[in-house]
């Protein structure tokens, strides 16, 4: 009995694992996502987000970090395999330096162009402080620019498109503003749907276009560069308000100057 017995633990003892390929199988699943971790993160231009995910592997395989049979629940193996630390990269691959400098350079030119606009805003604001109070001019940052909106009450009398003797003062402010930097500007005249049939003006598109035209030359006399400046009519299709009370009639009656952020943009209404 003890000789079988004897004979029967050596033949367990000498029984070999057919599991310990699992071991090896780990290791191998481990760096294939370490791998691809890092061919998500160089894929980015965001620097900054790069460095972040890089030094987190980094960081995480730093100690060598071994797969232990006691983790697998497997038998022990001679040896443990480590995962060796990743390098950390100085910027990513997909991004040379003179496009880091062209993207680095937009950026700045956006924000450059940014302040200047807020600047521009304070500054007509300041200019038309007393109609702005009054609820007559609205100032609005749009995507593409800045847009002055002006009450057609504040600027010409009803039916005409010559300019009130009061307004012109305050629109003379805005040129001494606009004449001062190199935007573009279009000025648009807005009707509400109230027709008018008088000889000077047979419909609300003659009205419009007069009132933005009117406009634009007292622009260009208070000395706005002419080849900065555009005048359109648009009647009464693009109203801001209902047409069927006076109050959103009146609203619809306007002048609205576009200021754009740089050549070439379309106007942003």
């Amino acid at each position: 009995m003890k000789s079988a017995s004897r004979s029967r633990r050596r033949h367990e003892e000498e029984h070999d694992n057919h599991e310990r390929w699992l071991v090896s199988y780990a290791d191998f699943i481990t760096l294939l996502f370490a791998f691809f971790v890092v061919m998500y993160a160089i894929s980015s231009l965001n620097e900054g987000k790069y460095r972040v995910i890089s030094d987190a592997i980094v960081q995480a395989f730093r100690h060598d970090h071994v797969v232990t049979p006691q983790a697998t629940g497997l038998a022990p193996l001679n040896r443990s395999v480590p995962v060796p630390a990743l390098p950390r990269p100085i910027r990513p691959l997909n991004a040379t330096p003179q496009q880091q400098q062209q993207q680095l350079q937009q950026v700045q030119q956006k924000e450059e162009e940014e302040r200047k606009l807020v600047d521009m805003a304070s500054r007509i604001r300041e200019a038309l402080a007393p109609l702005v109070q009054t609820g007559q001019v609205t100032l609005k940052q749009l995507p593409h620019g800045l847009a002055v909106e002006i009450n057609a009450s504040v600027l010409f009398a009803p039916g005409q498109a010559v300019l009130n003797p009061d307004s012109i003062a305050a629109l003379q402010a805005v040129a001494d503003v606009l004449k001062s930097t190199p935007e573009p500007v279009q000025v648009e005249g807005h009707t509400d749907n109230v027709p008018i049939a008088s000889a000077q003006y047979p419909s609300n598109w003659e009205l419009a276009s007069a009132r933005a035209s009117a406009v634009v030359r007292l622009f260009v006399t208070s000395g706005v560069d002419p080849t900065r400046l555009t005048a359109s009519g648009f009647a009464d299709n693009r109203p801001v308000d209902s047409n069927e009370t006076p109050e959103g009639r009146a609203r619809n009656r306007r002048v609205t100057l576009f200021i754009l952020a740089a050549p070439g943009d379309g106007s942003p209404a």
